[in-house]
């Protein structure tokens, strides 16, 4: 019987160490050159590929801790248990609660689905209608997306209570979100600006980047934290290791031991 070339144990190995790779990865640790020979390999030991960043990095399925919404992320690589990033947009879209626009997917998948939605509309895997200026993806099976209509139809109509409305300049409005943020510690910020992020939908990230003054991956990383609110650690405000190290304090000399000195 002729003997195996190449292993699946090594790529195994690898991605538990490294968690993710790409392909080019996977292949310098096979010594293969062969992308259907890496997939095969993968098959083996059952994997996932990412719906970001071209589906070009991949997982062992058994790895991810997925969210509530079925999602995983990893050094800014995004999984779904869903699948790639079209099966994924339909499957949010389809048990969302009032359908759902590219915004508001946008803001939780953190990549860009505006093709991804048309190509499912083209298809007719999903609907599109439009509620005021808003183009809305709704689920193609017509009980749903009557339940999605509704209760979209009941939240665009709403009336804005009195007092609600915010009538600060945007200057003004930029001053207070500034103030209020500054008054936070490192992980009440890291949250704020992810939960602002959220609110701005689709390049909400660098937005709020630029106006706090922060990396665009912290934003990122607060709005993901509050996705999955079941992973913050109320008890801890910094992560473990971070902050200024602690000094050694000296105790001052008495007056008698300086005298003997």
């Amino acid at each position: 019987m002729r003997p195996e070339q190449y292993s699946s144990h090594e790529l195994e190995i690898f991605l538990e160490e490294h968690l993710i790779a790409t392909l080019d990865e996977l292949k310098n640790v096979l010594g293969s050159a062969a992308r259907m020979t890496v997939l095969r390999k993968l098959q083996n030991i059952g994997y996932l590929g990412s719906y970001s960043h071209r589906g070009s990095y991949y997982t062992m399925a058994r790895t991810p801790s997925f969210d509530w919404l079925g999602l995983w992320q990893h050094r800014s690589v995004f999984f779904s248990k869903h699948g790639n990033l079209v099966q994924t947009a339909k499957a949010l879209v389809d048990t969302s609660e009032a359908g759902m626009s590219a915004g508001e997917l946008d803001a939780l998948l953190g990549v860009e689905t505006k093709h991804a939605l048309l190509g499912l509309v083209g298809d007719g895997r999903l609907c599109r209608e439009k509620f005021c200026t808003t183009y809305v993806y709704l689920c193609a099976e017509s009980g749903q997306r009557r339940r999605q209509k509704l209760i979209r139809s009941k939240k665009e109509s709403h009336p804005v209570q009195p007092g609600m409305a915010c009538k600060a300049k945007p200057e003004e409005l930029h001053a207070a979100i500034v103030l209020f943020y500054s008054l936070l510690d490192e992980k009440q910020r890291r949250l704020f600006a992810g939960l602002e992020s959220l609110k701005q939908g689709h390049g909400g990230d660098r937005h709020i980047a630029g106006l706090l003054g922060l990396d665009a991956h912290t934003v990122s990383k607060g709005r993901r934290e509050l996705l999955e609110s079941d992973q913050i650690d109320r008890d801890r405000v910094r992560q473990k290791g971070a902050g200024r190290k602690p000094v050694e304090k000296k105790r001052p000399k008495s007056l008698s031991e300086s005298t003997n000195s």
